[in-house]
C-alpha cells in the first residue's frame, strides 16, 4: 500500500471538504433559482437615454423600440427595469412561456420606459421572477422610481458633461436621504455613462449589494451626451 505524507493527506482532505461545500451550495441554489417570488432584493436600473440613442446611432440601428425613445421627447434616466436579485446571482425567465403581458399594462408604462420591447422583454425576463401579476410588477416599478429622486443638474442636460463615476453617485445620494456607496453602481461603456443601478429591499428601501457594487464603472471620466432638445 502506498502511503501519503500527513501534508498531502491534509491538504486532499481540505480539497473534499471545500468540494463538499462547492456542492451543498450549489444544491442549495439549485432549489430554489427561477423560483417566482424567491429571491433577496431589487436593483432599479435607470439607463441615460441619451446614451443609449447615440449609440444607437452609431450602430445605424433604427428599430421602432429605438424610435419611440429616441424620438423628439427629451428623455433623460429612463427605468431600464426592476430585476429581483440573489446575494450571488439572479433569477431570470422564470415562468416559460411568460403569462402574456396585457397591452393596457405596457401602454400605461410608457411614461417611464418608452419602448414597448423593453416593456414586453422586461416582464417576461425578470417580471415573471417576482412571484407579483404583470399589474402588481409594473405598479412597483413605478413606486421604485418614484422613490428615486434624479439629481436637478441631470434632468435637463444641454450639452455633454464629463463626469467621474464617483461624482455621478454622490450626486444621486446627496438628493436621496439613506442611499449609500454600497446601494449604487454607475455602469458605462468604453466612454458613456450607460446606467445608474440602485438596490432596494423588497420594500423599496435602499440597501447594501456588494455584488452589483463591484460591477461598477472604473474608468477616470465618462461623458453624459445631452438630453435630446435640452
Amino acid at each position: 500500500m502506498k502511503w501519503v505524507s500527513r501534508a498531502a493527506a491534509a491538504s486532499i482532505l481540505s480539497w473534499l471538504i471545500l468540494l463538499a461545500g462547492w456542492t451543498a451550495d450549489a444544491a442549495a441554489k439549485d432549489q430554489r433559482q427561477n423560483a417566482p417570488g424567491a429571491f433577496d432584493f431589487y436593483v432599479l436600473s435607470l439607463s441615460w437615454s441619451p446614451s443609449f440613442c447615440a449609440a444607437a446611432a452609431e450602430r445605424g440601428s433604427s428599430s421602432r423600440s429605438q424610435q419611440g425613445q429616441c424620438g423628439e421627447r427629451p428623455f433623460s434616466f429612463v427605468v431600464h427595469g426592476l430585476w429581483p436579485q440573489y446575494e450571488h446571482g439572479f433569477p431570470d425567465y422564470c415562468q416559460r412561456p411568460a403569462p402574456r403581458l396585457d397591452r393596457r399594462i405596457m401602454t400605461s408604462m410608457l411614461d417611464l420606459m418608452p419602448a414597448p420591447g423593453l416593456i414586453y422583454s422586461q416582464w417576461d425576463k425578470h417580471g415573471t421572477c417576482s412571484g407579483l401579476s404583470a399589474e402588481a410588477y409594473f405598479e412597483t416599478v413605478r413606486k421604485s422610481r418614484a422613490a428615486v429622486k434624479i439629481p436637478a443638474e441631470f434632468l435637463d442636460l444641454a450639452a455633454p458633461k464629463s463626469m467621474t463615476p464617483d461624482a455621478i453617485e454622490s450626486a444621486f445620494i446627496k438628493n436621496n436621504p439613506g442611499l449609500s456607496q454600497s446601494a449604487i453602481a454607475v455602469i458605462c461603456d468604453r466612454t458613456r455613462l450607460s446606467e445608474v443601478r440602485i438596490c432596494m429591499n423588497k420594500d423599496l428601501q435602499f440597501r447594501a449589494c456588494e455584488e452589483i457594487d463591484r460591477r461598477a464603472c472604473v474608468r477616470d471620466q465618462v461623458v453624459m451626451p445631452p438630453v435630446r432638445g435640452g
